[in-house]
């Protein structure tokens, strides 16, 4: 009988790790609102990893990511990138939701940024879709804006990026929705594109020099 991987062993023990203290945070005030943590879901080899902004009411209940409208909207929107929910990473930069869904504020962006960081070092995805305009700029800098650069690849710190409109934003402009499904297509051609050029996969395990550091 073949013995357990070891490796494997270990990162499983670093991720269950990782989700129970995202559970039991106390970082920030987030903390005494929140129903639920949604520490994120998904493939742990997934080559695709999208971060949004923060949970919803939706989210927040579940304590699962993308579950809302926003979220059903988003598992519609995957199939255009060829891609489908369980073979993606899907987290935001804030893992609690915000009251009355406000902004998340920069204090608590900070929070939880090693926790991103954490994860994106476990995923080691090849590429990170950043999900509206508070993702983006955490990501890639300040002076960019998802109206400027979404559907276009991204590199930032030996990083791939490919910025797309937050799925949400459809429900205050209608008119995007074109938009949107232009650039999952364009992910798509993309994806296919520098996956054949560079079939080996080469993964990142190393945080993005933009994102803050341990908060701890």
């Amino acid at each position: 009988m073949q013995g357990e991987n070891p490796v494997s062993r270990e990162w499983e023990r670093r991720w269950a790790e990782l989700k129970e203290e995202i559970s039991h945070c106390l970082r920030c005030p987030l903390s005494q609102t929140r129903t639920n943590a949604v520490p994120g879901e998904g493939s742990r080899g997934a080559v695709v990893f999208f971060v949004g902004e923060a949970p919803g009411e939706k989210e927040d209940l579940a304590g699962r990511p993308f579950v809302g409208p926003a979220g059903r909207y988003f598992d519609r929107l995957l199939p255009l990138a060829g891609l489908i929910r369980e073979e993606v990473f899907v987290t935001g930069l804030v893992k609690c939701r915000p009251p009355q869904n406000r902004n998340p504020r920069a204090a608590e962006i900070r929070a939880c940024s090693e926790y991103l960081c954490r994860q994106l070092e476990l995923i080691a995805p090849r590429l990170v879709v950043p999900l509206g305009n508070f993702a983006l700029k955490e990501f890639v800098g300040k002076k960019f804006s998802i109206t400027q650069v979404h559907g276009q690849p991204l590199d930032k710190d030996g990083l791939r990026y490919f910025p797309l409109f937050h799925p949400a934003a459809l429900f205050y402009n209608e008119k995007l929705r074109q938009e949107m499904e232009k650039d999952m297509e364009s992910l798509r051609r993309y994806l296919r594109s520098f996956l054949s050029e560079q079939p080996g996969g080469k993964r990142t395990h190393t945080r993005p020099r933009s994102l803050k550091g341990d908060t701890r």
